[in-house]
């Protein structure tokens, strides 16, 4: 049974207004957030920077990942007390959690992002440059260990999880639960500094990365692959290197000093229309995928 039919033999008589206290909350606070800075003489760039003068690096990067572990803690919370539904029918519809998948997802990723920066360095060396400090980097390293997994496993549980249950058991729809959660993941990144940055051709790579998260999940009935997916690439990614225009602004090993942020359009679509398709190919291999059509874009029953 699928990863959204199950609620169904978990509670026939689901109350999908439930799905709304929560969702609006957040999605209302990432809109508000979005419309201040928007129309505010302060770019989001700016506040990082003031915040790093102020506090520090790894005093602002708490900042920044805190509210989305509490609002993980949050999500939990309203899913076991108020759904009165488990944690585990929220991560898959298996008998338990598959850690081996989390771990190979992990494992995968980690070494693409590894071989992309590798190759980046290799053909623009003068771009970086080894920033690394033992003192602040450890403690840089026990805080991202720890809160990246949380902050990351916090969106793929609402978008991926809470999210597509809901819009997959009020549409009966999976193809409208995929599509409407990779566009508001996308959405929920507008306030980020690289979008600013880049411009809006990065949204490519968000609302393209949310579609490529929400069919792995679909595919495989659970967050496993997702869970391990999003945690590398933002666990490993931020660890490897930072730069002055990221989000994440932190006590990396490397920082990325160009300052037209080396990152053209077509390197979004590659990794959207050829790499990620590839991984997708991987894990369809290896866990034996079948039955796309419904899968992807079938009825919820």
């Amino acid at each position: 049974m699928g990863i959204i039919e199950q609620l169904l033999r978990i509670n026939k008589n689901q109350k999908l207004w439930y799905y709304l206290p929560f969702s609006l909350f957040f999605l209302g606070i990432m809109f508000l957030n979005w419309i201040s800075l928007r129309y505010s003489a302060v770019s989001t760039n700016e506040i990082i920077k003031m915040n790093i003068t102020k506090y520090g690096k790894n005093v602002n990067f708490l900042i920044t990942i805190g509210p989305l572990v509490f609002m993980l803690i949050f999500l939990i919370g309203w899913v076991l007390f108020v759904h009165k539904q488990s944690l585990l029918s929220l991560t898959t519809s298996r008998s338990r959690v598959d850690w081996k998948r989390f771990l190979f997802s992990f494992g995968l990723w980690s070494f693409v992002i590894i071989g992309f920066f590798i190759y980046g360095y290799l053909k623009d060396p003068q771009d970086y440059v080894l920033s690394f400090k033992l003192g602040p980097f450890i403690v840089f390293f026990i805080f991202a260990v720890i809160l990246i997994p949380l902050q990351t496993s916090f969106e793929e549980y609402f978008m991926r999880g809470y999210l597509m249950q809901g819009i997959g058991l009020a549409t009966r729809s999976r193809a409208v639960a995929l599509i409407s959660t990779s566009i508001i993941f996308g959405l929920m990144h507008l306030a980020n500094p690289e979008v600013e940055k880049v411009g809006a051709t990065i949204m490519i790579y968000y609302i393209g990365t949310g579609l490529f998260l929400g069919i792995i999940t679909l595919m495989d009935d659970g967050l496993e692959l997702a869970l391990g997916f999003h945690a590398a690439n933002n666990l490993v990614g931020v660890l490897l290197v930072t730069s002055d225009w990221t989000a994440f602004q932190t006590n990396s090993i490397f920082t990325n000093i160009n300052s037209d942020s080396g990152i053209s359009p077509w390197e979004y679509i590659v990794q959207v229309g050829i790499v990620l398709p590839l991984i997708i190919f991987v894990f369809a291999k290896k866990y034996g995928w079948k039955n796309w059509k419904h899968q992807l874009f079938g009825r919820v029953k």
